[in-house]
């Protein structure tokens, strides 16, 4: 089987349902990718919330955003994803157009820091509540590193669990689907 990006195939699932003027949560900012992604899909008139417990992460993304001129767009919360209930704005839940998780470490940071199961699951609660009818949560899982297998498990587990009446619940591997390789789970809420 040949092996296909992940990261690709998330954005290509968020491009076709994302316009300007949405509304949309990075949850795992990281290095700013995907941030800067759901930003130029909602400008001038949408807004993204960027969330990442390292300020490292915050500090890149922003960073990343100086070079554009999508700023406006943008809010940046150094905080877990498992706070969303919380930092976005009320009259803004159940229109979230799309929520993206990119599970795992900071490429180029600390490795020993790392997202946590029980913020991950708290945090993909909430964004099923949060989320707009036939809107989309997307999740990058990566088994094979400390803790990634259990992470990845327990997502799926939580993935199984969700009432397929009001979601829809796909999940694709980058290559073989084994155990071991990341997967992708794209989680539409029906509307």
């Amino acid at each position: 089987m040949k092996r296909i990006s992940l990261l690709n195939t998330a954005h290509n699932q968020l491009r076709d349902i994302l316009h300007p003027g949405d509304i949309a949560i990075d949850a795992t900012v990281g290095n700013g990718h995907d941030t800067v992604f759901l930003a130029e899909q909602i400008a001038p008139s949408g807004h993204v919330y960027g969330f990442d417990i390292q300020q490292a992460a915050i500090d890149k993304t922003l960073e990343k955003f100086r070079q554009t001129e999508l700023q406006d767009c943008l809010t940046l919360i150094h905080a877990s994803h498992a706070t969303m209930e919380t930092k976005i704005p009320v009259h803004l839940h159940g229109k979230i157009k799309a929520i993206m998780f990119n599970l795992g470490y900071l490429p180029g940071g600390d490795k020993s820091v790392i997202t946590l199961s029980d913020s991950t699951l708290t945090a993909l609660a909430i964004a099923a509540r949060i989320l707009a009818g036939s809107g989309i949560i997307t999740l990058l899982a990566y088994p094979g590193h400390q803790g990634g297998d259990m992470e990845t498990d327990q997502v799926k587990h939580w993935c199984e669990r969700l009432d397929t009446q009001q979601f829809e619940i796909n999940t694709i591997y980058s290559a073989e689907p084994k155990d071991t390789a990341p997967r992708l789970f794209v989680i539409r809420k029906r509307c």
